[in-house]
């Protein structure tokens, strides 16, 4: 046994059960994020049944159940529920039955206890709504200008609602397709037109100049009016088909609500689907997930905007980091003298490293946002002043914050590869009359790529995951756009985004609706690991490629 353990065996079998442990447990946890957050795009069948309340009143409910736990009797009993004193457990039940413009609460707990049989009738629905969350309940009539065009249990009536939807839905994405784009397009001219007249006024033009400016503009306005007028009246048109369709539905309770199918986003019929319709229809709504705008306080609708938004702060920061980081391990490694200097230097640099990122932010907004973003203002940019562009948090100070976040970490990583390029490397390039940069340059940071594309990995999975420093340097609850459109320069770094870290805390922290954000959080959790996975593995994948290339030159 003492020389087994002399062999130092039994530490690599204790690294190897820590190691399958970790992953275990991080396996685990991406599992159980999988299951609450994933699952919750799986159409659950609605139940319906009766209840007795503690006023012994009896009440119909309609819903999906979100799950079920025991509790003691005793804290039922506290809540005015008469329960036998032979009881200790009793099991509550979280039924969702959306509806909130109809009732106060879209999840309720009842008690199972004194609740009826489950029923699942066939003809319930759940619609998804732009506004109030979901409806559940029984479609009656569906309505065309007011006059009933199908009923319930008429053959075409669900083909008829399918097709009617889908209708509803093709208009609104092209009253988007409208607003964002040739709207969006007029008012961005429109204010071009303004601050040129502004950028003049400033720079002391005389009266022939600015008469001549002025008619000019006013030409330009004419016709861009001319545009918006027809471009309105084409909105407007899709707008009034809009109010067409109304859908009249009951309740549990039975009483009647109207519905404008403008205002529905999808009906669906979960207790008269198969298991192959549900999957299609999982694929569905996790797709609008992934691709749509979030809605109703970031409870509802999709991510996409966020997914974009951090995707391309990281590019952007990976762009800043990479040159600044790699010339400055350079500069270290190879040009600076070395001495007590140097050292306090790369000590000052592995320090930085530990820094806690809201401290980034901090300085971020402190001098990036109102200092060097309030000087850019004042020099080339007077003309949008008192609004700021660049003096107010925005994308590229963001990108830069993180940039200077994880810079030490580029530095690092770099120092070690160029320290790893062996010293006969150097010498022969040296001995057949290369100069010391020709070494440097075409020899010895080739050979370094690899340790520089770690250095660049280690700075995107920190970067992608961070919100402290965001929230005070460009990252909001909602942004109404992309910093990518159509118009000139067509990036837009002064622009706010969103996050999907910051989207997690909103989400978590800050919504009005806690149990219908639950799942939400699961699933844009998720979706940030994989990106960051996605992004990693795109970076390893570079940096394999690299390794390969330069290995021959370095064995």
């Amino acid at each position: 046994m003492k020389n087994w353990f002399k062999s130092g065996a039994p530490w690599i079998w204790l690294n190897g059960g820590a190691v399958a442990l970790c992953i275990v447990m991080v396996v685990g946890l991406l599992g159980l994020i999988a299951i609450r957050g994933f699952g919750h795009f799986w159409p659950a069948d609605i139940m319906q049944t009766t209840i007795v309340d503690k006023a012994g009143v009896g009440k119909a409910i309609l819903g999906e159940k979100v799950r079920s736990e025991t509790i003691p009797a005793a804290v039922a009993r506290d809540g005015g529920y008469e329960i036998g004193d032979d009881v200790e457990l009793v099991t509550r039940y979280l039924v969702k039955e959306g509806n909130r413009d109809v009732s106060a609460r879209d999840f309720n707990w009842y008690l199972g206890i004194g609740m009826g049989e489950w029923e699942y009738p066939e003809n319930a629905v759940s619609i998804e709504r732009r506004e109030w969350g979901n409806f559940y309940g029984f479609p009656q009539q569906l309505l065309e200008n007011g006059a009933v065009i199908a009923s319930l249990g008429e053959e075409t009536f669900w083909q008829e609602l399918s097709e009617r939807v889908e209708r509803s839905l093709d208009i609104h994405s092209d009253i988007s397709h409208i607003e964002k784009g040739a709207i969006g397009r007029i008012n961005h001219k429109l204010e071009r037109i303004r601050l040129d007249k502004r950028r003049l006024e400033l720079q002391g033009a005389d009266a022939a100049t600015m008469a001549a400016a002025e008619a000019e503009f006013a030409a330009r306005r004419a016709e861009l009016d001319a545009q918006y007028v027809e471009v309105k009246a084409e909105r407007d048109a899709l707008y009034k088909l809009l109010e067409r369709d109304t859908l009249i539905a009951t309740v549990a309770s039975g009483r009647e609500v109207k519905i404008p199918l403008q205002n529905i986003v999808r009906v669906t019929r979960p207790n008269a689907m198969g298991v192959f319709g549900k999957m299609g229809q999982y694929v569905e709504r996790f797709w609008e997930f992934l691709s749509d705008e979030p809605r109703e306080a970031n409870t509802e609708g999709g991510i996409f905007p966020a997914i974009f938004g951090t995707v391309t702060m990281v590019l952007v920061m990976s762009i800043i980091v990479t040159p600044f980081g790699v010339l400055a391990a350079i500069y270290l490694r190879e040009y600076a003298k070395q001495g007590p200097v140097l050292r306090l230097i790369r000590i000052s640099v592995y320090n930085l490293a530990g820094v806690p990122s809201i401290v980034y932010g901090v300085f971020g907004l402190g001098f990036f946002v109102y200092i060097l973003g309030g000087s850019l203002d004042e020099l080339f940019y007077p003309e949008s002043l008192p609004a700021p562009t660049f003096g107010t948090p925005g994308l590229f100070w963001a990108s830069l914050t993180l940039a200077l976040l994880t810079l030490p970490v580029v530095i690092v990583s770099t120092e070690e590869g160029l320290s790893r390029i062996p010293t006969t490397i150097r010498q022969g390039s040296l001995a057949l009359g290369a100069t010391k940069a020709e070494t440097l340059w075409k020899v010895v940071v080739p050979l370094a790529t690899p340790a520089m594309m770690t250095g660049l990995i280690l700075a995107i999975a920190r970067a992608a995951g961070e919100v402290a420093p965001l929230m005070l340097v460009g990252v909001v609850k909602l942004a109404p756009s992309l910093p990518i459109d159509g118009n000139y320069p067509y990036l837009h770094l002064d622009q706010k985004i969103m996050h999907l870290g910051f989207h997690i805390y909103d989400v978590g922290f800050q919504s009005p609706n806690v149990e219908a954000a639950r799942p939400l959080v699961y699933a844009t959790a998720l979706t940030l690991v994989l990106l960051i996975i996605v992004l990693n593995l795109t970076a390893i994948r570079i940096r394999n490629s690299l390794r390969e290339k330069y290995r021959s030159a370095s064995d």
